[in-house]
Protein backbone atom coordinates (compact mmCIF):
# COMPACT_ATOMS: atom_id res chain seq x y z
CA UNK A 1 0.00 0.00 0.00
CA UNK A 2 1.06 3.81 -0.42
CA UNK A 3 0.68 7.14 0.55
CA UNK A 4 -1.53 7.44 -2.73
CA UNK A 5 -3.89 4.55 -0.87
CA UNK A 6 -5.93 7.61 0.84
CA UNK A 7 -7.09 9.45 -1.93
CA UNK A 8 -7.80 6.33 -3.68
CA UNK A 9 -9.36 4.70 -1.31
CA UNK A 10 -8.77 0.34 -1.48
CA UNK A 11 -12.04 -2.26 -1.77
CA UNK A 12 -11.09 -2.79 1.63
CA UNK A 13 -11.38 0.78 2.90
CA UNK A 14 -14.09 1.87 0.57
CA UNK A 15 -16.42 -1.13 2.69
CA UNK A 16 -15.83 1.16 5.88
CA UNK A 17 -18.72 3.45 6.47
CA UNK A 18 -18.07 6.83 6.06
CA UNK A 19 -14.75 6.63 4.96
CA UNK A 20 -15.19 9.54 2.93
CA UNK A 21 -15.93 11.86 5.54
CA UNK A 22 -13.32 10.48 8.13
CA UNK A 23 -11.11 11.64 5.54
CA UNK A 24 -12.76 15.09 4.95
CA UNK A 25 -12.18 15.51 9.00
CA UNK A 26 -8.28 14.44 8.98
CA UNK A 27 -8.06 16.47 6.21
CA UNK A 28 -9.65 19.91 7.72
CA UNK A 29 -7.42 18.96 10.89
CA UNK A 30 -4.35 18.57 8.84
CA UNK A 31 -5.05 22.03 7.17
CA UNK A 32 -5.63 23.76 10.73
CA UNK A 33 -2.63 22.63 11.97
CA UNK A 34 -0.39 23.56 9.11
CA UNK A 35 -1.66 26.82 9.31
CA UNK A 36 -1.02 27.48 12.62
CA UNK A 37 2.42 26.75 11.60
CA UNK A 38 2.25 29.63 8.84
CA UNK A 39 0.68 32.01 10.80
CA UNK A 40 2.97 31.57 14.07
CA UNK A 41 6.16 30.96 11.48
CA UNK A 42 5.27 35.20 10.84
CA UNK A 43 5.18 36.06 14.24
CA UNK A 44 8.44 34.07 15.13
CA UNK A 45 11.85 36.49 15.45
CA UNK A 46 14.50 35.16 17.51
CA UNK A 47 15.85 32.32 19.30
CA UNK A 48 13.51 33.48 22.54
CA UNK A 49 10.06 33.16 20.61
CA UNK A 50 11.09 29.53 19.17
CA UNK A 51 11.62 28.03 22.63
CA UNK A 52 9.26 29.84 24.97
CA UNK A 53 7.22 32.32 22.59
CA UNK A 54 9.09 35.42 24.31
CA UNK A 55 7.34 34.81 27.54
CA UNK A 56 4.30 36.31 26.45
CA UNK A 57 1.43 33.75 27.12
CA UNK A 58 -1.98 33.57 28.66
CA UNK A 59 -2.99 30.87 31.16
CA UNK A 60 -5.58 29.50 28.72
CA UNK A 61 -2.58 29.15 26.19
CA UNK A 62 -0.53 27.63 28.72
CA UNK A 63 -3.22 25.64 31.04
CA UNK A 64 -4.21 23.74 27.70
CA UNK A 65 -0.88 23.27 26.28
CA UNK A 66 0.42 22.21 29.53
CA UNK A 67 -2.86 19.50 29.55
CA UNK A 68 -2.50 18.40 25.98
CA UNK A 69 1.36 17.68 26.05
CA UNK A 70 0.72 15.94 29.58
CA UNK A 71 -1.45 13.68 28.27
CA UNK A 72 -0.64 12.21 24.85
CA UNK A 73 -1.96 8.83 22.74
CA UNK A 74 -1.63 7.31 26.57
CA UNK A 75 -5.05 9.32 27.58
CA UNK A 76 -6.93 8.63 24.54
CA UNK A 77 -6.18 5.10 23.98
CA UNK A 78 -4.30 3.80 26.91
CA UNK A 79 -6.96 5.08 29.79
CA UNK A 80 -9.95 4.35 27.75
CA UNK A 81 -8.17 0.73 27.51
CA UNK A 82 -7.49 0.82 31.47
CA UNK A 83 -11.20 2.09 32.11
CA UNK A 84 -11.97 -1.35 30.14
CA UNK A 85 -9.74 -3.92 31.40
CA UNK A 86 -10.00 -2.67 35.58
CA UNK A 87 -12.99 -0.73 35.85
CA UNK A 88 -13.37 1.54 38.42
CA UNK A 89 -9.85 1.02 39.82
CA UNK A 90 -8.66 2.81 36.90
CA UNK A 91 -9.99 6.16 38.73
CA UNK A 92 -6.66 6.00 41.02
CA UNK A 93 -5.26 7.15 37.57
CA UNK A 94 -7.11 10.05 38.10
CA UNK A 95 -6.64 11.16 41.29
CA UNK A 96 -3.19 11.25 40.75
CA UNK A 97 -3.42 13.21 37.99
CA UNK A 98 -5.19 15.81 39.90
CA UNK A 99 -2.62 15.61 42.85
CA UNK A 100 0.53 15.72 39.84
CA UNK A 101 -1.45 19.06 37.79
CA UNK A 102 -2.88 20.62 41.36
CA UNK A 103 0.77 20.57 43.00
CA UNK A 104 2.64 21.32 39.88
CA UNK A 105 0.46 24.20 39.30
CA UNK A 106 -0.17 25.43 43.05
CA UNK A 107 2.60 24.71 44.78
CA UNK A 108 5.43 24.61 42.15
CA UNK A 109 4.52 27.38 39.05
CA UNK A 110 4.54 30.63 41.67
CA UNK A 111 8.39 29.56 42.54
CA UNK A 112 9.65 28.40 39.70
CA UNK A 113 8.04 31.34 37.23
CA UNK A 114 9.55 33.82 39.41
CA UNK A 115 13.27 32.16 39.62
CA UNK A 116 13.22 31.69 35.88
CA UNK A 117 12.21 35.05 35.80
CA UNK A 118 15.30 36.16 37.95
CA UNK A 119 17.40 34.19 36.09
CA UNK A 120 16.45 34.83 32.54
CA UNK A 121 16.05 31.13 31.85
CA UNK A 122 14.76 29.95 28.82
CA UNK A 123 15.01 26.28 29.35
CA UNK A 124 14.56 24.24 32.15
CA UNK A 125 18.54 23.20 32.14
CA UNK A 126 18.88 27.41 32.15
CA UNK A 127 17.32 27.27 35.28
CA UNK A 128 19.32 24.40 36.34
CA UNK A 129 22.35 25.83 35.83
CA UNK A 130 21.77 29.23 37.38
CA UNK A 131 19.93 27.91 40.56
CA UNK A 132 23.19 25.57 41.02
CA UNK A 133 25.97 28.03 40.22
CA UNK A 134 27.34 25.22 38.28
CA UNK A 135 30.09 27.10 36.16
CA UNK A 136 31.15 23.54 34.75
CA UNK A 137 27.73 23.15 32.66
CA UNK A 138 27.94 19.38 33.62
CA UNK A 139 24.28 19.67 35.05
CA UNK A 140 23.31 20.90 31.62
CA UNK A 141 24.96 18.58 29.49
CA UNK A 142 22.86 15.49 32.27
CA UNK A 143 19.85 17.49 31.72
CA UNK A 144 20.00 18.27 28.02
CA UNK A 145 21.82 14.15 27.48
CA UNK A 146 18.45 12.86 29.38
CA UNK A 147 15.88 14.61 27.26
CA UNK A 148 17.80 13.73 24.16
CA UNK A 149 17.73 10.14 25.00
CA UNK A 150 13.89 9.65 26.33
CA UNK A 151 12.02 12.17 24.22
CA UNK A 152 12.57 10.02 21.02
CA UNK A 153 11.49 7.10 22.75
CA UNK A 154 8.56 9.29 24.24
CA UNK A 155 7.60 10.67 21.05
CA UNK A 156 8.36 7.34 19.12
CA UNK A 157 5.73 5.77 21.07
CA UNK A 158 3.09 8.78 20.05
CA UNK A 159 4.32 8.05 16.52
CA UNK A 160 3.51 4.14 16.75
CA UNK A 161 0.17 5.32 18.28
CA UNK A 162 -0.75 7.37 15.42
CA UNK A 163 0.08 4.20 12.90
CA UNK A 164 -2.90 2.27 15.33
CA UNK A 165 -5.21 5.09 15.38
CA UNK A 166 -5.02 5.13 11.45
CA UNK A 167 -5.34 1.58 11.35
CA UNK A 168 -8.24 1.43 14.00
CA UNK A 169 -10.95 3.83 12.48
CA UNK A 170 -9.85 3.85 8.59
CA UNK A 171 -8.48 0.14 8.38
CA UNK A 172 -5.11 2.05 6.67
CA UNK A 173 -2.02 0.11 7.02
CA UNK A 174 0.27 0.95 10.47
CA UNK A 175 3.27 2.22 8.32
CA UNK A 176 1.69 4.84 6.70
CA UNK A 177 -0.85 6.20 9.44
CA UNK A 178 2.62 6.55 11.10
CA UNK A 179 3.97 8.21 8.65
CA UNK A 180 0.70 11.15 7.79
CA UNK A 181 0.81 12.05 11.27
CA UNK A 182 4.76 12.54 11.96
CA UNK A 183 4.86 14.50 8.48
CA UNK A 184 1.88 16.71 9.74
CA UNK A 185 3.87 17.57 12.91
CA UNK A 186 7.50 17.70 11.32
CA UNK A 187 5.97 20.71 8.76
CA UNK A 188 4.24 23.14 11.51
CA UNK A 189 6.48 22.42 14.52
CA UNK A 190 9.67 22.95 12.06
CA UNK A 191 8.04 26.54 10.94
CA UNK A 192 6.28 27.52 14.09
CA UNK A 193 8.40 26.97 17.00
CA UNK A 194 6.77 27.00 20.43
CA UNK A 195 4.23 29.35 19.61
CA UNK A 196 2.86 26.78 17.07
CA UNK A 197 2.87 24.21 19.45
CA UNK A 198 0.95 26.13 22.02
CA UNK A 199 -1.43 27.74 19.39
CA UNK A 200 -1.69 24.11 18.20
CA UNK A 201 -2.31 22.46 21.35
CA UNK A 202 -5.60 25.01 22.29
CA UNK A 203 -6.88 23.88 19.32
CA UNK A 204 -5.96 19.97 19.97
CA UNK A 205 -7.09 20.33 23.88
CA UNK A 206 -10.73 21.48 22.86
CA UNK A 207 -10.69 18.54 20.63
CA UNK A 208 -9.75 16.26 23.01
CA UNK A 209 -11.57 17.68 25.70
CA UNK A 210 -15.25 17.62 23.99
CA UNK A 211 -14.90 13.81 22.53
CA UNK A 212 -14.19 12.50 26.15
CA UNK A 213 -16.50 14.86 28.11
CA UNK A 214 -19.31 14.02 25.27
CA UNK A 215 -18.72 10.16 24.47
CA UNK A 216 -19.73 8.91 27.59
CA UNK A 217 -23.20 10.40 27.68
CA UNK A 218 -24.01 9.17 24.28
CA UNK A 219 -22.82 5.66 25.51
CA UNK A 220 -24.97 6.48 28.59
CA UNK A 221 -28.11 7.02 26.51
CA UNK A 222 -27.41 4.04 24.14
CA UNK A 223 -27.64 1.48 27.32
CA UNK A 224 -30.75 3.07 28.42
CA UNK A 225 -28.91 4.56 31.68
CA UNK A 226 -26.81 3.70 34.73
CA UNK A 227 -28.48 0.93 35.84
CA UNK A 228 -27.69 -1.45 32.95
CA UNK A 229 -24.22 -0.40 32.84
CA UNK A 230 -24.23 -1.72 36.78
CA UNK A 231 -25.80 -4.52 35.88
CA UNK A 232 -24.02 -5.30 32.73
CA UNK A 233 -20.77 -4.87 34.61
CA UNK A 234 -21.30 -7.15 37.21
CA UNK A 235 -22.53 -9.81 35.09
CA UNK A 236 -19.09 -9.33 33.82
CA UNK A 237 -17.00 -9.22 36.70
CA UNK A 238 -18.27 -7.47 39.93
CA UNK A 239 -15.01 -6.47 40.76
CA UNK A 240 -14.93 -4.09 37.71
CA UNK A 241 -17.26 -2.12 40.28
CA UNK A 242 -15.03 -1.66 42.84
CA UNK A 243 -11.74 0.70 43.91
CA UNK A 244 -9.87 -2.29 44.47
CA UNK A 245 -9.61 -4.03 41.33
CA UNK A 246 -9.77 -7.55 39.74
CA UNK A 247 -8.54 -10.82 41.17
CA UNK A 248 -4.66 -10.73 41.36
CA UNK A 249 -2.65 -13.43 40.91
CA UNK A 250 0.56 -14.27 42.66
CA UNK A 251 3.81 -15.71 41.61
CA UNK A 252 2.56 -19.26 42.69
CA UNK A 253 -0.56 -18.56 40.90
CA UNK A 254 -2.82 -17.94 44.14
CA UNK A 255 -5.52 -15.73 43.57
CA UNK A 256 -6.02 -12.88 45.73
CA UNK A 257 -9.56 -10.98 46.26
CA UNK A 258 -10.54 -7.56 47.34
CA UNK A 259 -7.79 -5.85 49.46
CA UNK A 260 -4.49 -7.15 49.22
CA UNK A 261 -0.87 -5.99 49.24
CA UNK A 262 -0.86 -6.51 45.25
CA UNK A 263 -4.37 -4.04 45.15
CA UNK A 264 -2.46 -1.84 47.28
CA UNK A 265 0.90 -1.44 44.86
CA UNK A 266 -1.38 -1.06 42.22
CA UNK A 267 -3.03 1.85 43.60
CA UNK A 268 0.16 3.20 44.34
CA UNK A 269 1.48 2.70 40.91
CA UNK A 270 -1.37 4.26 38.86
CA UNK A 271 -1.36 7.09 41.28
CA UNK A 272 2.18 8.12 41.04
CA UNK A 273 1.75 8.24 37.43
CA UNK A 274 1.01 11.49 38.94
CA UNK A 275 4.68 12.40 39.90
CA UNK A 276 5.30 12.60 36.64
CA UNK A 277 4.05 16.54 36.50
CA UNK A 278 6.19 17.97 39.61
CA UNK A 279 8.71 19.16 37.38
CA UNK A 280 8.99 17.47 33.57
CA UNK A 281 10.74 20.10 31.28
CA UNK A 282 7.88 19.50 28.43
CA UNK A 283 5.00 20.90 31.02
CA UNK A 284 7.70 23.30 33.25
CA UNK A 285 8.40 25.45 30.11
CA UNK A 286 5.12 26.37 29.65
CA UNK A 287 5.53 28.33 32.82
CA UNK A 288 8.34 29.89 31.72
CA UNK A 289 6.57 31.12 28.73
CA UNK A 290 3.71 32.80 30.96
CA UNK A 291 3.62 36.93 30.55
CA UNK A 292 3.10 37.04 33.95
CA UNK A 293 2.84 35.42 37.97
CA UNK A 294 -0.91 36.81 37.97
CA UNK A 295 -1.61 33.92 35.34
CA UNK A 296 -1.24 31.05 37.58
CA UNK A 297 -4.63 30.79 39.96
CA UNK A 298 -6.93 31.27 36.53
CA UNK A 299 -4.39 28.75 34.78
CA UNK A 300 -4.45 26.55 37.72
CA UNK A 301 -8.51 26.40 37.71
CA UNK A 302 -8.76 25.49 33.47
CA UNK A 303 -6.02 23.12 34.44
CA UNK A 304 -7.69 21.29 37.23
CA UNK A 305 -11.21 21.15 35.64
CA UNK A 306 -9.91 19.94 32.16
CA UNK A 307 -7.94 17.12 33.85
CA UNK A 308 -10.72 16.18 36.03
CA UNK A 309 -13.56 16.10 33.33
CA UNK A 310 -11.60 14.54 30.38
CA UNK A 311 -9.35 12.14 32.60
CA UNK A 312 -12.94 10.59 34.13
CA UNK A 313 -14.30 10.51 30.68
CA UNK A 314 -11.42 8.61 29.74
CA UNK A 315 -12.21 6.03 32.17
CA UNK A 316 -16.05 6.16 31.76
CA UNK A 317 -15.58 5.49 28.17
CA UNK A 318 -13.41 2.76 28.82
CA UNK A 319 -16.27 1.29 31.84
CA UNK A 320 -19.21 1.58 29.71
CA UNK A 321 -17.47 0.61 26.21
CA UNK A 322 -16.76 -2.79 28.36
CA UNK A 323 -20.55 -2.86 29.90
CA UNK A 324 -21.61 -2.58 26.06
CA UNK A 325 -19.05 -4.39 23.90
CA UNK A 326 -17.57 -6.79 25.92
CA UNK A 327 -17.43 -9.12 23.66
CA UNK A 328 -17.22 -7.47 20.22
CA UNK A 329 -14.07 -6.06 21.53
CA UNK A 330 -12.48 -8.86 23.06
CA UNK A 331 -8.83 -8.80 24.31
CA UNK A 332 -8.01 -5.39 22.06
CA UNK A 333 -8.93 -3.25 25.07
CA UNK A 334 -6.72 -0.27 23.50
CA UNK A 335 -9.26 -0.34 20.64
CA UNK A 336 -12.47 0.44 22.60
CA UNK A 337 -12.72 4.58 22.18
CA UNK A 338 -12.40 3.67 17.96
CA UNK A 339 -14.93 0.77 18.58
CA UNK A 340 -17.45 2.96 20.46
CA UNK A 341 -17.30 6.11 18.40
CA UNK A 342 -17.26 4.06 15.08
CA UNK A 343 -20.48 2.19 16.33
CA UNK A 344 -22.51 4.88 18.41
CA UNK A 345 -21.43 8.24 16.11
CA UNK A 346 -22.54 9.40 12.65
CA UNK A 347 -19.30 8.94 10.10
CA UNK A 348 -18.78 12.56 10.39
CA UNK A 349 -18.58 12.89 14.18
CA UNK A 350 -16.66 9.50 14.27
CA UNK A 351 -14.39 11.70 11.94
CA UNK A 352 -13.74 14.25 14.52
CA UNK A 353 -13.12 11.57 17.24
CA UNK A 354 -10.07 10.24 14.73
CA UNK A 355 -9.16 13.92 14.93
CA UNK A 356 -9.23 14.00 18.65
CA UNK A 357 -6.75 10.64 18.83
CA UNK A 358 -4.92 12.54 16.70
CA UNK A 359 -4.81 15.75 18.81
CA UNK A 360 -3.66 13.25 21.93
CA UNK A 361 -0.83 12.33 19.59
CA UNK A 362 0.80 15.18 17.90
CA UNK A 363 0.40 17.49 20.61
CA UNK A 364 2.56 15.34 22.91
CA UNK A 365 4.92 14.50 19.65
CA UNK A 366 5.59 18.33 18.86
CA UNK A 367 6.08 19.80 22.59
CA UNK A 368 8.71 16.82 23.16
CA UNK A 369 10.74 17.50 19.98
CA UNK A 370 11.25 21.30 21.03
CA UNK A 371 12.30 20.53 24.69
CA UNK A 372 14.64 17.83 22.72
CA UNK A 373 15.48 21.20 20.33
CA UNK A 374 16.06 23.44 23.16
CA UNK A 375 18.26 20.63 25.22
CA UNK A 376 20.59 20.45 21.81
CA UNK A 377 20.77 23.75 20.60
CA UNK A 378 20.16 26.02 23.43
CA UNK A 379 21.74 23.83 26.55
CA UNK A 380 24.75 22.68 24.34
CA UNK A 381 25.61 24.24 21.08
CA UNK A 382 24.67 27.85 22.41
CA UNK A 383 25.29 27.54 25.78
CA UNK A 384 28.83 25.72 26.17
CA UNK A 385 29.76 25.50 22.46
CA UNK A 386 29.09 28.44 20.17
CA UNK A 387 27.88 31.59 22.59
CA UNK A 388 28.93 33.93 19.99
CA UNK A 389 25.91 32.50 17.20
CA UNK A 390 23.08 35.07 16.24
CA UNK A 391 19.45 34.81 16.71
CA UNK A 392 19.06 34.05 13.09
CA UNK A 393 21.71 31.00 13.18
CA UNK A 394 19.71 29.71 16.12
CA UNK A 395 16.67 29.92 15.13
CA UNK A 396 17.96 27.83 11.75
CA UNK A 397 20.16 25.31 13.68
CA UNK A 398 17.03 24.87 15.70
CA UNK A 399 14.89 23.72 12.72
CA UNK A 400 17.49 21.52 11.53
CA UNK A 401 17.84 19.82 14.97
CA UNK A 402 13.93 19.49 15.11
CA UNK A 403 14.11 17.85 12.01
CA UNK A 404 16.81 15.11 12.77
CA UNK A 405 15.16 14.68 16.26
CA UNK A 406 11.78 14.26 14.49
CA UNK A 407 13.70 11.53 12.60
CA UNK A 408 14.92 9.74 15.05
CA UNK A 409 11.27 9.49 16.83
CA UNK A 410 10.06 8.25 14.03
CA UNK A 411 12.47 5.67 13.29
CA UNK A 412 11.82 4.72 17.22
CA UNK A 413 8.09 4.45 16.63
CA UNK A 414 8.64 2.30 12.84
CA UNK A 415 10.67 0.06 15.65
CA UNK A 416 8.00 -0.29 17.89
CA UNK A 417 5.41 -1.00 14.95
CA UNK A 418 7.93 -3.51 13.34
CA UNK A 419 8.52 -5.67 16.79
CA UNK A 420 5.20 -5.81 18.03
CA UNK A 421 2.13 -4.25 17.11
CA UNK A 422 0.04 -5.38 19.71
CA UNK A 423 2.08 -4.26 22.66
CA UNK A 424 0.04 -1.81 24.97
CA UNK A 425 0.50 1.89 24.17
CA UNK A 426 0.19 3.13 27.66
CA UNK A 427 3.02 1.16 29.19
CA UNK A 428 5.42 2.28 26.49
CA UNK A 429 3.94 5.74 26.58
CA UNK A 430 4.66 5.13 30.83
CA UNK A 431 8.46 3.95 30.30
CA UNK A 432 9.57 7.37 28.31
CA UNK A 433 7.06 9.05 30.57
CA UNK A 434 8.51 7.43 34.19
CA UNK A 435 12.76 8.08 32.52
CA UNK A 436 12.23 12.00 31.91
CA UNK A 437 10.32 12.77 35.45
CA UNK A 438 12.74 10.42 37.40
CA UNK A 439 15.48 12.10 35.95
CA UNK A 440 13.85 15.46 36.60
CA UNK A 441 11.09 15.84 38.64
CA UNK A 442 12.94 15.28 42.10
CA UNK A 443 15.97 17.98 41.50
CA UNK A 444 12.97 20.29 40.63
CA UNK A 445 10.97 20.00 43.60
CA UNK A 446 14.30 20.20 45.56
CA UNK A 447 15.56 22.94 43.86
CA UNK A 448 12.55 25.33 45.07
CA UNK A 449 12.19 24.55 48.83
CA UNK A 450 15.17 23.16 49.78
CA UNK A 451 18.49 25.97 49.44
CA UNK A 452 20.79 23.45 50.94
CA UNK A 453 20.41 20.79 47.40
CA UNK A 454 23.79 21.49 45.67
CA UNK A 455 24.94 20.86 41.90
CA UNK A 456 26.64 17.75 42.97
CA UNK A 457 23.19 16.16 44.71
CA UNK A 458 21.56 17.07 41.60
CA UNK A 459 23.65 15.55 38.89
CA UNK A 460 24.16 12.41 41.15
CA UNK A 461 19.75 12.47 41.24
CA UNK A 462 19.36 12.54 37.71
CA UNK A 463 21.89 10.49 37.02
CA UNK A 464 20.28 7.61 39.27
CA UNK A 465 16.78 8.60 38.28
CA UNK A 466 17.44 8.17 34.93
CA UNK A 467 19.12 5.05 35.18
CA UNK A 468 16.75 3.62 37.74
CA UNK A 469 14.34 3.20 35.09
CA UNK A 470 15.83 1.27 32.67
CA UNK A 471 17.42 -1.11 35.24
CA UNK A 472 13.76 -1.33 37.19
CA UNK A 473 11.90 -2.32 34.16
CA UNK A 474 14.36 -4.68 32.82
CA UNK A 475 17.17 -5.79 34.99
CA UNK A 476 15.17 -5.90 38.32
CA UNK A 477 12.67 -8.84 37.87
CA UNK A 478 15.01 -11.27 36.47
CA UNK A 479 16.93 -10.34 39.02
CA UNK A 480 14.54 -10.81 42.29
CA UNK A 481 13.47 -14.31 40.66
CA UNK A 482 16.92 -15.52 40.87
CA UNK A 483 17.45 -14.56 44.13
CA UNK A 484 14.59 -16.30 45.33
CA UNK A 485 11.87 -13.40 45.64
CA UNK A 486 9.38 -14.94 43.51
CA UNK A 487 6.96 -12.26 44.04
CA UNK A 488 8.85 -9.49 43.13
CA UNK A 489 8.20 -9.08 39.66
CA UNK A 490 4.80 -9.33 40.13
CA UNK A 491 4.81 -6.69 42.79
CA UNK A 492 7.34 -4.25 40.56
CA UNK A 493 4.72 -4.48 37.92
CA UNK A 494 1.78 -3.65 40.17
CA UNK A 495 4.28 -0.83 41.12
CA UNK A 496 5.34 -0.15 38.09
CA UNK A 497 8.80 1.86 37.67
CA UNK A 498 8.14 5.58 38.16
CA UNK A 499 7.55 5.72 41.99
CA UNK A 500 10.95 3.86 43.08
CA UNK A 501 12.86 5.57 40.68
CA UNK A 502 11.56 8.57 41.53
CA UNK A 503 12.27 7.77 45.41
CA UNK A 504 16.02 6.89 44.51
CA UNK A 505 16.33 10.11 42.53
CA UNK A 506 14.85 11.98 45.40
CA UNK A 507 17.16 10.31 48.19
CA UNK A 508 20.55 10.86 45.92
CA UNK A 509 20.00 14.38 46.07
CA UNK A 510 19.34 14.60 49.71
CA UNK A 511 22.12 12.21 50.73
CA UNK A 512 25.12 13.68 48.29
CA UNK A 513 24.43 17.25 48.85
CA UNK A 514 24.27 16.13 52.47
CA UNK A 515 28.15 15.66 52.05
CA UNK A 516 29.08 18.07 49.49
CA UNK A 517 30.02 21.08 51.97
CA UNK A 518 31.96 22.78 49.25
CA UNK A 519 28.62 23.02 47.20
CA UNK A 520 26.98 24.68 49.62
CA UNK A 521 29.49 27.04 50.14
CA UNK A 522 29.12 28.23 46.08
CA UNK A 523 25.12 28.40 47.09
CA UNK A 524 25.47 31.64 48.36
CA UNK A 525 22.11 34.04 48.04
CA UNK A 526 20.06 30.94 47.16
CA UNK A 527 18.42 30.40 50.81
CA UNK A 528 17.72 34.10 50.23
CA UNK A 529 15.87 33.50 46.21
CA UNK A 530 13.85 30.64 47.40
CA UNK A 531 12.50 32.58 50.39
CA UNK A 532 11.42 35.23 47.79
CA UNK A 533 10.03 32.89 45.19
CA UNK A 534 8.09 31.90 48.39
CA UNK A 535 6.75 34.93 49.60
CA UNK A 536 3.16 35.76 48.56
CA UNK A 537 1.76 39.02 46.35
Amino acid sequence: MTLFSIAAPTAQQSSIPGFGWKVLAIALYAAVLLAIGYIASRRMTNIRDYFVSNKKLGFIHVAFSARATGESAWLLLGLTGMGYALGAHAFWVVLGEMLGVGGAWLFMSRRFKRLTDRYDSVTVPDYLESRFRDPGHWLRIIAAGALLVFVPIYAGAQVYAAGGAFFDFLGINHYVGATIGFVIVLVYITQGGFTAVVWSDVFQGALMFLGLVVLPFVALAHAGGLMAITESLRAIDPNLLTLHGPDQTTADGATLSGWNYLSIFSVIGLAGIGIGFWGSPQIFVRFISLKSEKEIVPGAATALTWTLLADSGAVLIGIFGRALFNTEIGADKEAVLPYMAETLLHALFTGLFIAMVLSAIMSTIDSLLIIASSAGVRDYWQKIRHPEMSDQQLVSLSRKVTVVLSLIAFGVGMGILAYDKDNPIFWIVIFGWSGIAATFCPVMILSLYWSKLTALGAKWAMVAGFLAVPILKFAAPPLMEAVGFADGPTILGALDVLPPAFAIGFTTAIVVSMFDKQGQSRLEGVAEEIRDAGRRL
